[in-house]
């Protein structure tokens, strides 16, 4: 079957005058007015931590993503309508079954100035795959088995069996294109011992609307507008992320104006934002699920019952309503709604104390058992209390390890914590991403597989699902992966997050993606 995603782009020229002769009086210079200029604007975005990384190719996590999609273009991208459409790429066209052609752009250039082509695009795919430079994303493209310049702007992607979704990996931020020149300045770093992405995170360089100026001392990164960009320009001149981990901080900051838009808000803290004079809360559906994950291969948690005994003990209705004010939707199963492969008809694993009591005497630990469980910021601690309370039911006494994002990633990836908390935002709204990464056994650590989860029959169904092209077929193989995922507990889904962001009023044309991406381009500060 033949797949095509083409587009016909058209762009109007925006002319701006920078000043106007006063053609009206002398021709004096000294008599003409002073030349008018338009005041820049510049939005203060507070996050709740700094990134991770800004090499497209080193990181996975929200805060990084938040801010590199600013500065980086995929192939193809996600509208607001959520369809896939046009970026880098002028056409994608399945050729073959395993084979996609894509046409290029030819009037983009990075912002060191360098060209971007074909030879850049197959520097970035072969780049992400590499696992000599163990890059985090490289699940979403292992499918790929080789990508082949045809000419200057024309490249072929071909994939190891036939992948319905490739359209939707290439629009991930992992498929974010990287200059050429900033890929080789990073390998020849890496030859000379320095670590993988430690180039590109210093000196990113993409083709995005906005382009990065500088990393403060303090951890503040200010991107400014890019006025030489191949689509339409950014409404702003500039942006200054700043990163606040403390809820309320954020909060204080938006009300007195050093920040223009905060994310996230808390639920519990929707409302003082929207009675506050100037400043509001956008609530927007999300593609994402909180849950509680363990260590399947750590101790108790290397027993089923154990998991499950817990998912029985756990009320998602007193942690939504006491902790999230109510706003958010108990999860079923692992993917949301919003998301393709999401199947109403799963059967979660239901409350019953005694049943876990049972489970848990089964198991050996009659007289229950001690375990840590880490969180990483307030919302998550909040949650963490809950679930220690609700535990205690059971005889399980929860020691709450609060710690730094960053530590939190670290730790978890590298299967050092026996519980946690965690969330995962299917960004490409379709099942493959929301399961594959979290659930496959090679994808086991940082890729997302933070639970260290292995079986050998959701890995098939993964695999299976993937590579077929009949949609109803791909559900149902889905909807098989996930029942067995629930039942045997390598998580516990809690619910799906509605998405909360605070902007002061006078901030215009802001956007948030299901997948929690914030869309600045669009975004004006209307002039008091």
């Amino acid at each position: 079957m033949k797949k095509i995603i083409g587009w016909t782009i058209l762009f109007s020229m925006l002319v701006i005058m920078a000043a106007c002769a006063d053609d009206s009086g002398s021709e004096d210079e000294a008599d003409t007015p002073a030349e008018e200029t338009a005041e820049e604007t510049h939005l203060k975005a507070g996050l709740a931590s700094e990134p991770v990384s800004l090499d497209p190719h080193a990181a996975n996590d929200g805060n990084s993503l938040y801010v590199m999609n600013t500065l980086y273009d995929t192939l193809v991208e996600q509208n607001t309508d959520l369809e896939i459409q046009p970026a880098l790429a002028e056409s994608l066209e399945q050729i073959e079954d395993t084979v996609w052609e894509a046409k290029l752009r030819e009037d983009v250039t990075f912002h060191d100035g360098s060209p971007f082509n074909a030879e850049v695009v197959k520097a970035n795919l072969d780049r992400v795959r590499d696992t000599e430079i163990g890059s985090p994303l490289g699940f979403l493209f292992d499918m790929i088995e080789n990508v082949k310049v045809i000419d200057e702007y024309t490249v072929q992607i071909e994939t190891a069996y036939p992948f319905s979704a490739l359209p939707a990996h290439l629009a991930h931020p992992g498929g974010h294109m990287i200059s050429l020149e900033a890929i080789e300045a990073d390998n020849e770093a890496i030859a000379n011992g320095e670590e993988p992405f430690s180039v590109v995170n210093e000196n990113p360089i993409g083709t995005g609307y906005f382009k990065f100026e500088e990393r403060a001392v303090s951890g503040e990164i200010t991107v400014v507008k890019n006025e030489d960009y191949w689509g339409e320009q950014a409404g702003m001149d500039s942006i200054a992320f700043h990163f606040v981990p403390e809820d309320l901080t954020r909060i204080a900051e938006l009300q007195t104006e050093d920040s223009d838009f905060i994310y996230p808000v808390n639920a519990n803290n929707v409302e003082e934002v929207d009675n506050n004079d100037g400043t509001h809360v956008m609530q927007s559906d999300s593609a994402s699920m909180t849950y509680l994950g363990f260590n399947v291969e750590r101790e108790p948690f290397d027993d089923e019952r154990v998991r499950q005994a817990i998912a029985m003990t756990l009320d998602k209705d007193e942690i939504i309503n006491g902790v999230l004010n109510g706003v958010a939707l108990p999860a079923k199963g692992p993917l949301a709604p919003t998301v393709f492969g999401y199947d109403e008809n799963i059967e979660p694993i239901d409350r019953d104390v005694e049943e876990a009591q049972s489970l848990m005497e089964d198991a050996g630990y009659a007289d229950g058992l001690e375990v840590t469980l880490m969180a990483y910021d307030t919302n998550t601690g909040d949650i963490a209390q809950v679930i220690q309370s609700q535990l205690n039911e059971i005889g399980i006494n929860v020691d709450i390890q609060m710690t730094e994002t960053a530590t939190y990633l670290e730790d978890t990836a590298n299967g050092s914590v026996d519980m946690f908390l965690g969330s995962w935002g299917t960004v490409t709204l379709d099942a493959d991403y929301g399961l594959y990464p979290m659930f496959h056994s090679d994808n086991a650590g940082a890729p997302g597989n933070r639970s260290f989860y292995a079986n050998e029959e959701v890995d098939g169904l993964l695999e299976d699902a993937r590579q077929e092209g009949d949609e109803a077929e791909r559900l149902s193989l889905y909807a098989d992966a996930q029942q067995m995922i629930v039942d045997e507990a390598p998580i516990v889904p809690i619910y799906h997050s509605v998405l909360l962001s605070g902007l002061r009023d006078e901030v215009n044309g802001y956007y948030q993606f299901p997948s929690s991406f914030p869309f600045f381009r669009d975004v004006t500060i209307e002039a008091e």
